[in-house]
Formats: C-alpha cells, structure tokens, sequence
C-alpha cells in the first residue's frame, strides 16, 4: 500500500458526494454510467469488476471515513493507452488507515470489502488527501480491455 502517481488519463470523471449509504450508492451508479460511456459496456467483466471494487471504496469512505458535515470524493480516470482504470475515493479522516486485509472479523461485520478490492483490483494503496485539508485517499487500479479513446478537442 504505497502511493503511486496515477497513469495518464484520457478520461475524468469527479464529484463530491454525501457521505451517507446512498451517497455510496449513487458514486456506484454513476462510475457505472462513465464505464459504459467510455467503451466499457455494462455486464461486461471489466465493468463488474471496476463498480464492484469502486462501490467498495465508497462504502469504505462512508463507514470508517465519514466526519459530520464532509462529503467524500470519487476521482475515476481511465488511461486508453494501457487500458486501466483507476478509481481513488478521499475521505477526511486520516488518521483511520485501511489496514492491509488478512480475514473478516469473526462476526462477518468487517473486512470483507478489502479483501475483495485486493482480490480483484490489479493494485490498491492508500496515500493522503491531496487536495488539501485533512484525509486520505484509498486508490485501485484495474484492467479495462475496451476503452475507447475520446474524441479530439476542436
């Protein structure tokens, strides 16, 4: 778990959301949404996969990352060239790292969703917030055969 710079990006797409389940739900739908738009089709294994990891974060941020009052932030970026994408969820609370996964607590409550983002994203990390004030961001990278490359800007 150690920072990396994101690949370069042919694609963007960010936005705050509430940090409450359905903001989490909504980050999912609309990362599923850019997926599609951007030549990732719905139902494709790529696209299960990237949401999947991507809803797990959000959960992330919202269970062990929510402060009263601040939203988390969803970056998604997709680099055609190599055909990832990488999905980086901040949060405000900095001091609650993700421990690296190992096996869900004994009352099924925790640590599912990290073993699951290990499982199926090609790398994850955890760096702090970069775009100032407090917090960190929990990163994923994962394979997206299909993206397609945007247009050219007129």
């Amino acid at each position: 778990m150690t920072a990396t710079q994101p690949p370069l990006t042919a694609h963007r797409f960010a936005m705050r959301f509430s940090s409450t389940p359905r903001g989490a739900r909504l980050a999912r739908h609309m990362c599923g949404h850019r997926l599609d738009v951007w030549g990732v089709p719905y139902g494709s294994d790529a696209h299960d996969v990237v949401t999947l990891v991507a809803a797990e974060l959000c959960a992330n941020a919202v269970r062990h990352g929510h402060v009263a009052g601040r939203d988390f932030h969803l970056l998604l970026t997709a680099d055609t060239a190599t055909g990832t994408v990488r999905i980086e969820v901040s949060d405000t609370r900095g001091e609650r790292l993700p421990a690296p996964p190992s096996s869900p607590s004994a009352d099924g409550e925790d640590g599912r969703g990290l073993l699951l983002v290990a499982a199926l994203a090609d790398r994850w990390g955890c760096c702090p917030r970069r775009s100032g004030g407090p917090g960190k961001t929990v990163w994923a990278e994962c394979a997206a055969p299909g993206l397609i490359s945007p247009p050219p800007l007129p």
